[in-house]
């Protein structure tokens, strides 16, 4: 491929530099109180290097083009080839913290595609055809389109590939008109090959890609023109089609999917739960989340942290608490003081929640540590589990049954796959909470991401 000199006129001004960067401070650990003022993005976004994070942040202060292009080269050339790649990555990345600087995407793709170690690669040349497409980078998408198509028309399945992966990045960019030019094409290879394994993998993209962009009917649609083609739908389907309808408050048509996956003989599980849960949460629907948490219960179906995280982040008090809305009224920091703030539905659907068995799970407990996890967890849950946690350790202490651990263990994470590196908005959470509790939990000096105690500062603190 032809190397592509960047020639985008540089629009980032010492002072919106200044800003954004003044933005990024703003956010830091050691702000004081209220202890969060922004939410935790339950968008994935590829973490950056520190070399990486250099390099950007050297892009975002120059004002010339040549200057630009000096810097990719001298990164890529410097760069090991995961840091490139993933900078690359975190650029191309709709959730990307760095949007101002995503029109360097490409000719950083020019440059490390002469790099090499360069291996061609089709997702990521379909995430950039998209993001150039969402730019209005029309010829240039055109090209690398084109460029792509001939290198693979040859190979069904690698073109099948491509396609798919197209789909899958115009859906996420909500780019219309390039999905649309995908998904004719993709349409056109399924419809016109003879392997089973083009049309289902086809199928499975194109109903994925439609619930995506919000048109889950037209997914449905699909699912009963494969079965009049001899194919089933597999669960994977079903869910799409049906979180499809509950992101749109479509809930008879959602509950009628259910049904009918019922009828094809395919479990109602967690994953399908999770998404009614997150379906109902975004409409604030509680009562109807209160039932189904009830029905998993009866059912049998078992919680997860994600069943937590959709729950609680569909509860308003709960996220005014950990966004600092409610910081002049102060905030519970004791579970029994939460409870008192949330209204009937909230305290109703948290009560659901504590009777299951995530909490335990998420505790290792023997005679010599107690470590609670928090991984996995958004800021709300892990808030609340903090508190629950908290209430288990006073209630074990009292009860004396067991042998009180050795040390205390909270593992937060240092925030290497923060939306800003090294600032955990979860490590933050927990540090305000437990100065404010007096407790003697602090952060490991070996292990950043993780507060410790011994345990007879924590029995003689919950005293």
């Amino acid at each position: 491929m032809e190397r592509v000199v960047c020639t985008v006129h540089v629009s980032w001004t010492n002072q919106s530099h200044q800003h954004h960067w003044g933005v990024q401070q703003y956010f830091r650990c050691q702000q004081p109180r209220p202890f969060l003022r922004k939410r935790l993005s339950c968008s994935v976004c590829v973490g950056l290097s520190k070399q990486g994070e250099r390099f950007l942040s050297s892009v975002a202060t120059s004002t010339t083009n040549e200057n630009v292009n000096r810097l990719i080269r001298k990164f890529v050339g410097s760069s090991p080839k995961p840091v490139a790649l993933d900078a690359l990555s975190h650029l191309l990345s709709p959730h990307t913290t760095h949007p101002h600087l995503s029109s360097i995407a490409f000719p950083l793709y020019s440059e490390i595609s002469e790099a090499p170690w360069f291996d061609w690669n089709p997702k990521l040349v379909a995430q950039l055809v998209a993001l150039l497409e969402k730019q209005g980078r029309y010829d240039e998408s055109a090209t690398l389109l084109s460029e792509s198509i001939s290198k693979l028309q040859s190979k069904e399945r690698d073109l099948l590939q491509f396609y798919c992966n197209l789909i899958e990045s115009h859906s996420k960019h909500n780019a219309f008109h390039g999905f649309d030019d995908s998904f004719s094409r993709l349409n056109q290879l399924v419809s016109d090959s003879n392997s089973f394994y083009v049309k289902k993998q086809g199928y499975k993209a194109m109903i994925s890609g439609l619930c995506e962009m919000g048109s889950p009917r037209e997914a449905e649609d699909l699912i009963g023109e494969m079965r009049g083609k001899g194919l089933k739908a597999s669960l994977f389907e079903f869910r799409c089609v049906l979180y499809g309808y509950g992101k749109l408050g479509l809930f008879q048509d959602m509950h009628k999917t259910l049904q009918e996956m019922e009828s094809q003989g395919l479990e109602v599980d967690t994953v399908c739960s999770n998404m009614i849960l997150s379906s109902y949460g975004a409409h604030n629907a509680h009562s109807h989340m209160i039932h189904w948490l009830q029905k998993m219960k009866t059912s049998g179906i078992p919680f997860s942290l994600r069943t937590y995280n959709s729950v609680l982040n569909s509860c308003p008090t709960i996220m005014s608490i950990i966004s600092g809305i409610d910081s002049h009224h102060g905030y519970p920091i004791s579970f029994r003081d939460l409870m008192e703030v949330l209204n009937e539905d909230e305290a109703l659907l948290i009560k659901e929640l504590v009777e299951s068995s995530v909490l335990s799970e998420a505790i290792k407990w023997s005679n010599s540590e107690a470590k609670l996890d928090l991984h996995g967890m958004h800021l709300a849950s892990a808030y609340v589990v903090m508190l629950q946690w908290m209430e288990e350790l006073r209630n074990r202490s009292i009860e004396g049954k067991q042998v009180f651990p050795t040390e205390i263990t909270v593992v937060c994470g240092s925030g290497k796959h923060s939306s800003i590196r090294g600032e955990s908005p979860i490590k933050c959470m927990v540090k305000e909470l437990v100065t404010r509790r007096r407790s003697p939990l602090r952060i490991d000096r070996k292990n950043t991401g993780c507060f410790v105690a011994k345990g007879k500062a924590i029995i003689e603190w919950l005293q």
